[in-house]
């Protein structure tokens, strides 16, 4: 068997009403080099056996079901089996928006330097599609739904896999190190790629780790890339959660940096 294009990794667990939809729409693309990683994280539910049912004829699936301590840790161990040369996340709650995705997405990735392509998602709780292009000031806002993003697998050897310690935004933090990397071309390309079910994890749970840390994530990986007098305000964020919680180095380490953007800011 070839070498797989696309390795399509769904995360599961008590997937059963939803699953058999997302792996049908995988396999009616009309592009048909790929592998599907399904990694269970000990499903109590009738999940294993719909993933068993369709192995019978496809032989492009494939199972793992052993515990995981939560979607991240289920979609790194994904990364350490893929044998394709990009990697696709898809909620076991989400389907591909048509049979042309894989193909659409070959068709520019076959003859481009980009290290991760994107698109975008349809989803009712979005009221349509989500959410077109990113630029470095978008991304500090909101996040890219991993479920439109297509990448390369060596990105994750170059900036490391998924922060399990970031509990539902995970992938915003990994999202936030490429993006903002010099070194990782991306490009954003008008396909519709999933349909996004919205009543995910992340939905429903505050990842109150990332929320602390995003303005210190936002300026360690973008100081470069945000455009300083978007940088001045996340700054001054840092600096008055650092006050509030008495840490003194941060004060006065952000506070130097907080002038030196004001100062550069006057020249510009």
């Amino acid at each position: 068997m070839k070498k797989p294009v696309f390795s399509i990794i769904i995360p599961t667990y008590n997937s059963e009403a939803t699953l058999a939809r997302a792996l049908e729409s995988i396999l009616e693309q009309s592009f048909e080099n790929y592998e599907i990683l399904i990694m269970d994280g000990l499903s109590t539910d009738s999940t294993c056996a719909i993933v068993e049912a369709f192995k019978v004829k496809n032989p492009s699936v494939s199972l793992v079901s052993e515990p995981d301590s939560g979607i991240y840790d289920a979609m790194n161990k994904g990364i350490v089996l893929a044998k394709g040369e990009w990697l696709y996340f898809l909620g076991s709650d989400d389907y591909l928006f048509d049979n042309q995705v894989l193909e659409s997405v070959h068709s520019f990735i076959v003859n481009t330097s980009y290290e991760v392509v994107y698109g975008q998602v349809q989803s009712d709780g979005f009221n349509g599609l989500y959410d077109g292009e990113f630029d470095c000031l978008k991304l500090t806002r909101k996040n890219i739904c991993h479920q439109a993003i297509f990448v390369k697998k060596h990105v994750f050897d170059k900036i490391g896999n998924f922060d399990t310690s970031y509990t539902s935004v995970a992938d915003w933090h990994h999202n936030i190190r490429w993006f903002y990397n010099r070194k990782i071309p991306h490009q954003y390309i008008e396909v519709t790629i999933a349909e996004y079910a919205d009543d995910g994890y992340s939905t429903h749970n505050r990842d109150e780790k990332f929320l602390d840390l995003k303005n210190e994530i936002l300026f360690k990986y973008g100081m470069f890339s945000i455009p300083v007098n978007n940088l001045i305000p996340i700054v001054s964020k840092i600096v008055k959660q650092s006050y509030a919680k008495k840490r003194i180095d941060k004060v006065l380490f952000y506070g130097i940096v907080w002038c030196c953007l004001k100062l550069k800011s006057k020249f510009l």
